[in-house]
């Protein structure tokens, strides 16, 4: 531990790559967290018994708390660096946990929910930031997807201490569920103290010393002259001195041309993520399968855990082939399929559902067909797994491999913060929404998943398999309104590539100055 992180920790690469994803869990642990409670009796005594207007603002209050917490990535950062802000954010989310475990009114539950909100705010954007500098090329959209498997991961596991609690008599049903959630980011937080700051960071702070023993670590077993090291620290070395000549590190280069173009893609994205639906499915699938028909509270929460076990089995095979299948591929294909099951599962509410009342609420309810009420719970589940092994994954992979690193920090918080301004505004609307409008929802959201598509096809161009200074070729090509032209192969380079270019610069350089002199 001399160097200030484990060298047989940074050795391998899965391990390196994939611990700090528990930050990513954080998130699904919120999810679940809410969800668990919603038909919770010992909850709606304590809080007042929340309508759909009052509930919409309680599970709002997170992603507010994490708008401000992405955005605040930016400059931690840059200023202290990404292993330290990912330390922060663990800590952080305690002292959320204890706020909520604790809370005898609503508004010490929303002051607890904004502040573990904060945290998964900073946790959301730093990660991915993190391992895709941390990570090599053929395996970065693998580790950086496993952020959404420890969503998913998160979920579960908290749904299934939410489903144990239930049987709790009293507010420990709930109380101690919320407590434990803090025990994940200790470990986040005292684990992380063994893992190596970013080398990118490093070498933009003028450590390129350190910078090439760690990468010696990851990726050469120790040998600073391994090939793919000499590769990574030339690339970073030559990008960094570029976009020092470029200007100064500010807000204002996320509006310089080509630039622009990137963080409309990365804040695009994310709110595409967002729009598809997901949200219902995961914070409010309760209110969901009660209008199915399911209205029994220990069958629908048996259902919603199938769900979520779904959710967590069919991210897998996207961690594992989302670098060989392509990001624009899952893209186009999660987007068309999500809006088929949501048009469907509208389709189905509308033609068979009435208003009705269920424990005191009026709610838009499917009665007296229990094959239609299948059918609905299926076409959801074919959702969430359509969701799982396409769009979820690639929304947290894409936006943190697209920027330059003079922006990247800047840039990624500004893509997620995006995320969580439709997460809040979706958190708050869909309650009021299915107790309005009830199965016309999901239409809307079935014809955002269109939108997305079309945008996609057009806009996004592929970036897998490329360092993430190779992919500045990529977007160098232009083809802003026809992505699908740029080749997979562009921006590839070897060893000798890289050394041959920083060569040119050089005699470029170096007869510029004799000229001038």
């Amino acid at each position: 531990m001399g160097k200030g992180y484990s060298a047989a920790i940074a050795s391998n690469p899965y391990i390196v790559g994939s611990f700090a994803c528990i930050g990513g869990g954080l998130f699904g642990l919120d999810i679940s967290s809410m969800s668990g409670v919603l038909s919770n009796d010992a909850y709606k005594n304590t809080f007042g018994n929340p309508g759909p207007n009052a509930q919409g603002a309680i599970v709002a209050a997170m992603p507010a708390g994490s708008f401000v917490g992405a955005l605040a990535v930016s400059k931690l950062a840059d200023k202290i660096g990404r292993k330290w802000t990912i330390i922060i954010s663990g800590w952080i989310w305690v002292i959320g946990s204890i706020l909520q475990c604790a809370a005898v009114n609503r508004g010490m539950l929303v002051v607890g929910r904004i502040i573990s909100g904060l945290a998964v705010g900073i946790a959301s954007a730093i990660v991915p930031l993190y391992q895709s500098e941390i990570t090599e090329p053929r395996i970065r959209g693998r580790l950086v997807s496993m952020q959404q498997w420890s969503i998913t991961w998160g979920i579960l596991l908290q749904y299934f201490v939410e489903f144990g609690c239930s049987y709790i008599d009293g507010d420990a049903s709930f109380r101690i569920p919320w407590g434990l959630q803090m025990i994940p980011a200790i470990v986040l937080s005292v684990g992380m103290m063994f893992f190596p700051e970013s080398p990118r960071w490093l070498v933009d702070h003028d450590r390129d010393a350190e910078a090439l023993e760690i990468l010696a670590d990851l990726h050469g077993k120790g040998d600073p002259k391994n090939e793919l090291v000499q590769l990574e620290i030339a690339e970073i070395q030559e990008q960094v001195r570029f976009e020092r000549t470029e200007g100064a590190k500010s807000y204002l280069d996320l509006l310089k041309p080509g630039i622009f173009r990137r963080v409309t893609l990365g804040a695009s994205l994310q709110m595409w993520s967002q729009l598809s639906g997901m949200n219902i499915m995961m914070y409010y699938i309760i209110y969901v399968f009660q209008g199915a028909g399911l209205t029994g509270r220990r069958g629908n929460l048996i259902a919603d855990s199938v769900q979520y076990v779904l959710n967590v089995v069919f991210t897998i095979p996207a961690i594992v082939y989302i670098d060989r299948w392509g990001r624009r591929p899952m893209l186009l294909a999660g987007t068309l399929l999500m809006g088929f099951w949501l048009m469907l599962v509208g389709g189905l509410q509308g033609r068979y559902g009435h208003w009705g009342d269920v424990d005191g609420d009026r709610v838009w309810v499917i009665s007296d067909h229990d094959g239609i009420t299948k059918a609905v719970i299926v076409f959801s589940y074919l959702f969430v797994c359509s969701f799982a092994i396409t769009m979820g994954p690639v929304s947290w992979t894409y936006p943190a491999e697209i920027f330059p690193m003079r922006v990247r920090a800047k840039a990624v918080s500004v893509s997620t913060s995006a995320n969580w301004v439709f997460n809040f505004a979706l958190a708050w609307a869909v309650p009021p929404g299915l107790s309005n409008i009830a199965w016309k929802t999901y239409f809307i959201f079935g014809a955002f998943n269109f939108a997305a598509f079309i945008h996609i096809f057009f806009m996004f161009p592929e970036t897998a398999g490329r360092t993430l200074e190779e992919i500045e070729e990529v977007f160098a090509q232009g083809h802003m309104f026809t992505a699908w032209a740029i080749k997979r192969d562009v921006g590839k380079k070897t060893l000798e590539d890289v050394v041959r270019d920083k060569h040119e610069v050089h005699e470029v350089e170096s007869h510029d100055e004799k000229a001038i002199a």
